[in-house]
């Protein structure tokens, strides 16, 4: 967020009118023309850098203007560099105003019109190829030529300042040891040299100024084949002499070249032992850098990859044990993963670490978390059609989401979907409905040892504490399990994983019916009966779940009918539960309907009457209990949509068996004649209870014909999915030629 006074500034740059804004520029003109640059002219130039970063489009400044704050980005005072080239990357350069830097004045390409160019190339701002090859040469004196001896100390003067009259000292090692190599970002000193700076920042901007310059068109060959770099003082002369073999390589390849170099030696430097932790953490963050430019050069040149494997392997080999180095751990994944097949190298300890280690032992590391869930991201179809290792390792993976819900729900949501195979689904299911509990879990193992130690629930913890799929769906004990963590029911962190269940859900089943089979999917079914009463006791939560089950049971038994009879049994048994009335209504309420649509010889042929008949009696008592006594103490009564879709249910499956007709309409009369005697106690509502008695009589009505009524409640497909536009008996499809005929007609 924005201080009122940055937000007040941003405001009034945004609202600028053009007539003022020009007014600005010519202003601004005279202040540059000046022999000495005064304080009005910076304020006037951190203006200008305002206006322009807060306008959401890129404008073009007038021709003067910006020759002049090119000729800036060589201004002897630092701060004028800085605004300068801050300036012109928030512009459009204009034709022929392009950066005039070349072979000659190439020494004056310091860090501001370095960054200036990256930023021209990456747009693709401007079309001169030498500007590219220039900053590449440049780039190669910085990182491998800059002085070896200290410069002077830092002072108040500027961040360039000249050296102390002193004798000059040869750079260190974080160790403290005298560096016998050539200078990098790992050296040490007491102060440091403009090319040295240069080095650091050369380092900075590496990684991205090679995805920039691989992309960037190579344009004249011409370029490429003077590669004489403009080097300047007797050091880099000398060194480079002795490197004539490198500089016969055209720039591109010469600079992939000497960032190999640089970054085997940061790789050689970072095993030295330093004296100070924030020396030990620039070690790694320079790792993380390293690993990431190596795999950078190695995708662009596949030669480098057998060069650079070596290197690699004995710095996992090194570091693999000691989790501190987890952030250095995953660009060496990414390495193993791009190139780990070309070099025919074992991988499998790798991942041992990266999806085993990683979630199970820093599941609450949010830097961690966010950096390894990114990784996979990135390389999802890589890492879905080349290791099986990573959907089996779903247990472990979702410890982050029931560890930090918020923080990585939207990562889960690209990635779940991944995660499903035929193989995993009803696992993950299972693990998706057990995300409060593997919450309440990770909590206690960090805190709270005791309850591990209990061998009554030593292995329900660690069942869910488990690393990989495949050691069984589920647990025997869930209830157990759910009385052990009620109290942990109400913590924060539970109740946030919670609320994502549900979420993940719909995506997994959106995603299970593209791969499924129909045992596959019956299968589902049956696990969201059985857990629909054995989920973590959070009312807010149960009551999701339940919607999402009776969203998607819809969904399945429209897709597949039959699969309501491969389940008959079991939803049978669900429907004659009397308690499901009141503590599952929403689901209870699906199940009934898809067993009165769908149990049916129209839709399975293996349907018979005698299922019919049993399915009928169960309804029928549960429909009866209900509606003649008072609800359980402590439950509403029932909802007026339970009782009308359990009256149409069994009104649907007496028009497929007519011997039951007699059954319903018996009931549905008496239903009549008990309400007009006044109340009754299963339902409160006047409204409510008018419309049950509506729809009985509808009901009623329709069973008096049974023809009609099973024309009405079961109709058959060629109502209920028209295709008259393709029947050639009407004359729709006659019509339908002759309209688009004149739609498509000249």
């Amino acid at each position: 967020m924005y201080s009122h006074g940055s937000e007040s500034l941003i405001k009034q740059a945004r609202e600028i009118q053009e007539s003022e804004l020009q007014k600005f520029y010519s202003r601004l003109v005279k202040l540059l023309q000046a022999k000495e640059l005064s304080h009005e002219t910076v304020d006037s130039l951190q203006r200008l850098h305002i206006i322009l970063f807060a306008t959401k489009f890129t404008r073009t400044l007038p021709v003067e203007l910006q020759k002049r704050l090119l000729s800036l980005l060589s201004a002897p005072a630092e701060q004028i560099q800085v605004l300068s080239s801050a300036v012109l990357r928030e512009t459009l350069p204009l034709s022929g105003q392009e950066l005039n830097y070349n072979q000659e004045n190439a020494a004056q390409l310091n860090s501001h019109a370095a960054a200036l160019l990256l930023s021209r190339v990456r747009s693709n701002a401007f079309p001169l190829f030498n500007h590219v090859t220039l900053l590449s040469k440049k780039l190669v004196d910085w990182l491998r030529y800059a002085s070896i001896t200290q410069g002077g100390g830092a002072s108040s003067g500027g961040f360039f300042t000249g050296p102390r009259l002193r004798q000059p000292m040869p750079v260190a090692e974080l160790d403290g040891t005298v560096s016998g190599d050539f200078f990098t970002v790992l050296c040490v000193g007491q102060g440091f040299t403009e090319d040295q700076w240069m080095n650091v920042y050369s380092f900075s901007m590496l990684r991205h100024w090679l995805l920039t310059y691989h992309s960037v068109s190579t344009g004249s060959t011409t370029a490429d084949t003077d590669d004489r770099s403009e080097v300047d003082g007797s050091v880099v002369s000398m060194v480079s002499a002795t490197s004539s073999s490198s500089r016969l390589l055209p720039p591109k390849e010469r600079l992939r070249e000497k960032a190999f170099q640089y970054c085997q030696r940061l790789i050689e430097q970072s095993d030295r032992k330093t004296h100070r932790r924030i020396d030990a953490e620039l070690q790694k963050a320079c790792l993380v850098e390293a690993v990431g430019i190596l795999d950078c050069v190695c995708v662009e040149d596949a030669s480098l990859v057998y060069r650079t494997f070596p290197c690699i392997k004995a710095l996992f080999g090194r570091l693999s044990s000691d989790l501190s180095f987890a952030r250095v751990l995953l660009p060496i994944a990414q390495f193993y993963l791009n190139h780990g097949e070309m070099a025919a190298v074992d991988c499998e300890s790798v991942w041992k670490v990266v999806f085993g280690r990683f979630p199970a032992e820093l599941f609450n590391d949010a830097f961690l978390a966010h950096e390894l869930l990114r990784f996979l991201r990135l390389n999802l179809e890589s890492l879905q059609l080349r290791l099986p290792q990573y959907t089996r390792s779903f247990p472990n993976l979702l410890k982050f989401l029931a560890w930090n819900s918020p923080a990585v729900v939207d990562d889960f949501v690209d990635l779940l979907p991944s995660l499903v195979t035929t193989g995993t689904a009803v696992e993950l299911l299972h693990t998706l409905l057990d995300l409060p509990c593997l919450s309440a879990t990770l909590v206690l193992h960090l805190v709270s040892l005791d309850a591990f130690r209990n061998p009554s629930f030593r292995g329900l913890f660690l069942f869910l504490l488990r690393g990989e799929a495949g050691s069984g769906d589920t647990i025997d004990r869930l209830s157990t399990l759910h009385e052990q963590l009620a109290e942990a029911a109400s913590w924060p962190r539970v109740v946030q994983c919670a609320q994502t269940v549900p979420v993940l859900l719909h995506i997994f089943f959106n995603t299970v019916v593209t791969i499924a089979d129909q045992k596959l999917l019956a299968h589902l079914i049956l696990v969201m009966l059985e857990r629909s009463s054995l989920l973590l006791s959070l009312r807010t939560f149960i009551r999701e779940v339940h919607r999402v089950f009776s969203c998607h049971l819809l969904r399945l038994c429209k897709l597949q009918p039959s699969l309501v009879m491969d389940q008959s049994h079991e939803l049978v048994e669900f429907a004659g539960t009397t308690a499901n009335v009141y503590n599952k209504e929403e689901m209870y309420t699906h199940v009934v309907w898809v067993l009165g649509e769908y149990l049916s010889v129209s839709c399975d042929s293996r349907c018979s009457v005698r299922l019919i008949t049993s399915c009928f009696e169960a309804l029928e008592a549960v429909l009866f209990e209900i509606t003649s006594s008072t609800p359980p103490p402590g439950s509403p009564c029932p909802a007026p949509r339970v009782i009308t879709t359990l009256m149409s249910a069994l009104a649907k499956l007496a028009s497929r068996s007519h011997d039951l007709i007699p059954r319903v309409s018996l009931f549905l009369s008496k239903l009549r004649s008990v309400t007009r005697c006044g109340s009754v106690t299963w339902c409160s509502d006047e409204e409510d209870l008018v419309a049950i008695v509506t729809r009985g009589e509808e009901l009623w009505s329709l069973l008096k014909t049974p023809g009609v009524a099973q024309s009405v409640l079961t109709p058959s497909a060629h109502v209920t999915t028209p295709q008259w536009h393709k029947d050639t008996n009407v004359s729709m499809p006659l019509q339908m030629r002759a309209l688009t005929s004149l739609t498509h007609s000249q």
